[in-house]
């Protein structure tokens, strides 16, 4: 791990420690926004970290700006940050600037229909969308829509969707999805971007690709601490070759997603490698499915209990599989990819990555 990498781990860890306990999580999930988190984060250059310096911007590599991604969903920090992040890359993609606030996206939902019109100076969004996350607490709101014909992709400003008519729900984390429906909300900025549609998909997918990667690496510290401390029949469990075996899987997962995870952020500093997010969604989400079973069978009742930390990242693991594609979508994504090039191109493929 390079300093850099160390010094954002132990930066938001510290602001974890500094800001989260279990009456900020049952807030969240009552609808209230964790500002002095988001606040501290902010401060701190976090979901601004891939703005360019003469944006005002950290200007970090991606690959560093998805290290702190990664930490932050192994804290289980209930902030919209891979949204941030993800808007980001998208409006730099589209070549607009950047707003400084809490930025959402759109969630590549099948029903979403968004259509921007009008021309010049004068252009507004009409349609409606999907569980767009955290819509509720933004104060921008990027959005992959068409516009005479071309994908684009638009930002607007709070104000502009305020009469827009709302419902929202939470995911299984807890986490604010809006359904919203939207006529003549005014645009703020917007420029084509050729397959945008497709590209918001691929960033989603790799930014929680990451986000579950250090989800289930939080879900595997618990679990061998527990297992190293509850005692049975006169030993930790953690001494049963039972549990052992169970643990061993677990690590197995964490892993393989793990080194699936580093190989697309690593190829992808521009934009999403297409192949390699197509392996790491697919993996890291068999890899939730298996893992979060395991570490609850670990703990027992216990990790089914709202006092204890488990379920902050296990819940999260459950609701973040399925949004930008599942390991089903993916894996399909995936075969196609490959059926494509041909058997004789199997193996330069495989060995090319």
């Amino acid at each position: 791990m390079s300093d850099m990498h160390a010094e954002l781990e132990t930066l938001i860890d510290r602001i974890s420690a500094d800001l989260t306990d279990q009456a900020l999580y049952l807030d969240m999930e009552r609808g209230a926004w964790p500002a002095a988190l988001w606040e501290a984060l902010a401060q701190a250059g976090v979901p601004r970290a891939c703005v360019p310096a003469d944006q005002g911007g950290a200007e970090l590599p991606f690959a560093d700006a998805m290290v702190a991604l990664r930490r932050s969903a192994y804290q289980g920090l209930p902030v919209p940050l891979a949204e941030s992040l993800l808007a980001t890359r998208l409006l730099l993609a589209a070549g607009l600037s950047v707003p400084t606030g809490v930025l959402t996206v759109t969630a590549c939902h099948a029903q979403d229909d968004l259509q921007v019109q009008g021309d010049g100076q004068h252009l507004w969004l009409q349609g409606q969308a999907h569980r767009v996350p955290w819509l509720s607490h933004a104060e921008y709101w990027v959005v992959v829509a068409r516009h005479q014909g071309r994908e684009c992709v638009a930002v607007l400003e709070r104000a502009a969707w305020a009469d827009a008519s709302v419902s929202t729900r939470h995911n299984l984390a807890g986490e604010p999805r809006t359904h919203i429906e939207v006529q003549r909300a005014p645009v703020m900025a917007m420029a084509p971007l050729n397959d945008a549609a497709e590209r918001l998909l691929l960033e989603g997918a790799l930014m929680r690709s990451v986000q579950m990667a250090g989800a289930l690496q939080r879900a595997l510290d618990h679990s061998i601490h527990y297992a190293n401390e509850r005692v049975q029949f006169g030993r930790p469990i953690g001494k049963f070759q039972a549990v052992q075996h169970m643990l061993a899987v677990l690590a197995g997962h964490v892993a393989a997603s793990s080194a699936s995870v580093d190989a697309v952020v690593g190829a992808s500093e521009h934009a999403p490698h297409t192949l390699l997010t197509a392996v790491a969604k697919a993996r890291v989400g068999e890899a939730a499915s298996k893992g979060t079973e395991i570490a609850h069978q670990v703990h027992g009742a216990m990790g089914f209990t709202r006092e204890h930390p488990l379920h902050h990242v296990t819940r999260r693991l459950w609701a973040w599989r399925d949004e930008f594609g599942n390991e089903t979508l993916w894996q399909t994504r995936l075969g196609r990819l490959v059926t494509q090039q041909g058997a004789d191109q199997l193996w330069p493929l495989l060995t090319s990555l």
